[in-house]
């Protein structure tokens, strides 16, 4: 069984080498400077200290789940905010990393968006972040579930936030989805391989209703490449997974 795994998850990396999804040479400046800023701030350096406690690796939304989200959010309010006045632009990038650090905090609690929510703010309680900050980071965690009503806002940067985080987070429903996330939820439940077969057509279901769901411009763009990215190498896998219980 775990020589099936490991050579699954093998095939899954050789998958993604071959299919990476635009948005990663389109944006790669944008890209560049949310990764910098990401390991390089203080204050990221200290949330992400401060979140990994909240985070749960053994059910795909750890730190390194974190970690891309919280970057590729950047990148997205960076795109997003070509033309708007610099420093504004890259402090509401460096809020969406927040976020991004944060946002899964929650994740094994019922209705864990509006838990993680209120979480942040006591994590960010002495951080030098102004309450208006607060507010947006904890608005955004609240919104970033798909398929659930949001929190709405009349300020445009609070809400660019929050789509921001929605996107950068459903971008992980592409290939991240079968090179991490599925095999570290089947270790933590440890499924056998019949069972993940049974399962996987159920996920993909589930996994293409995201694709007409991003809401930035950006992500509206570029996130359903993500979506069949990622399905084109789950059905790969799914076929290779049948030929394996034969």
């Amino acid at each position: 069984m775990n020589n099936y795994l490991q050579h699954l998850k093998l095939k899954a990396r050789e998958l993604k080498s071959q299919h990476l999804p635009r948005f990663y040479d389109h944006f790669a400046p944008e890209l560049a400077h949310s990764r910098e800023t990401f390991f390089d701030h203080p204050l990221i350096q200290r949330c992400r200290e401060d979140a990994i406690p909240f985070l749960h690796d053994t059910y795909g939304h750890g730190i390194e789940h974190s970690k891309n989200v919280a970057i590729e959010a950047g990148a997205l309010i960076l795109a997003e905010t070509a033309g708007w006045e610099t420093v504004f632009s890259r402090h509401l990038m460096l809020l969406s990393q927040v976020a991004g650090l944060l946002h899964d905090s929650c994740r094994l609690e019922a209705d864990h968006a509006r838990q993680g929510a209120e979480l942040s703010r006591k994590i960010l309680k002495d951080y030098p972040l102004s309450d208006q900050d607060k507010d947006m980071i904890a608005l955004a965690i609240a919104n970033h579930e798909a398929f659930k009503p949001q929190v709405p806002t009349s300020d445009p940067a609070a809400e660019l936030l929050c789509n921001a985080l929605y996107d950068g987070d459903k971008f992980r429903w592409g290939p991240d989805n079968f090179v991490t996330t599925l095999w570290e939820i089947c270790d933590y439940e440890e499924w056998p391989l019949e069972k993940i077969v049974s399962r996987f057509p159920q996920g993909l279901e589930i996994i293409e209703s995201i694709s007409d769901t991003f809401r930035t411009p950006t992500g509206q763009i570029y996130g359903p490449e993500f979506i069949s990215t990622g399905l084109h190498m789950g059905r790969a896998l799914y076929r290779r997974m049948k030929q394996l219980c034969v």
